[in-house]
């Protein structure tokens, strides 16, 4: 499966984690794509932190308006009803607890739940931006990421390694290989992609998993 495909099996799989009226947050990078794959029964409103919701699907290419930007300078679409305001407002949503879900990348999550994905020691990174504040101030954190790295190392380990973007805030993992949720009593592996099988999921985890008898699949 090439990496285009295996982004769409996430996002899909992601963007079915809603409910009806949430106010969502979609990190930068493939966590924007999300929008792109909401179910038509399911409204929602997106929020973006450099200040505004109501955010739509990606704009065509040669439709991009280049003053209507995510918080990671990608063009975007506004819904009708969509409304624009500032920083401090914006952070109030989120510090104020009112986003439901917000959906970021990782480099690393461990089995307590832990978040690296902000920096690389030694790589130059931009800074951490609005991530601190969603998984702290989201009443759900989901974490949509490739289950190997690009060296073909786990990502979902017993513990980070890198340094951490928040403890213990994560709920939800999707990979291109499965769906994890995040307990009080460890990994619980809750469904396994249609192309992969139980014992790859397990050989390309360094965490913990808990197996219950019941596993379901997913596809794109």
């Amino acid at each position: 499966m090439d990496k285009l495909k295996k982004r769409e099996l996430i996002v899909k799989r992601v963007a079915q984690e809603f409910n009806d009226g949430d106010i969502v947050n979609l990190g930068i990078g493939m966590p924007t794509m999300v929008a792109n794959f909401i179910p038509k029964n399911i409204d929602i409103v997106l929020q973006s932190e450099n200040g505004f919701v109501g955010l739509g699907p990606a704009p065509k290419e040669g439709e991009e308006d280049k003053d209507l930007t995510n918080a990671g300078g990608q063009p975007v679409t506004i819904n009708p009803g969509g409304v624009f305001f500032d920083s401090a407002t914006s952070f109030a949503i989120i510090r104020g607890g009112h986003v439901d879900a917000t959906v970021l990348g990782a480099l690393e999550v461990d089995e307590e739940g832990n978040l690296a994905n902000w920096m690389v020691p030694g790589k130059i990174v931009p800074g951490m931006g609005g991530a601190m504040d969603l998984v702290q101030g989201a009443k759900k954190v989901i974490i949509a990421m490739e289950h190997i790295s690009k060296t073909k190392s786990p990502k979902i380990l017993k513990k980070c390694n890198l340094p951490l973007t928040a403890a213990k805030e994560v709920d939800l993992i999707v990979t291109d290989m499965a769906v994890i949720e995040v307990t009080s009593d460890g990994l619980v592996l809750k469904e396994v992609a249609e192309h992969t099988t139980l014992e790859e999921v397990k050989s390309n985890t360094e965490a913990d998993l808990i197996i219950p008898d019941s596993i379901k699949s997913f596809g794109v």
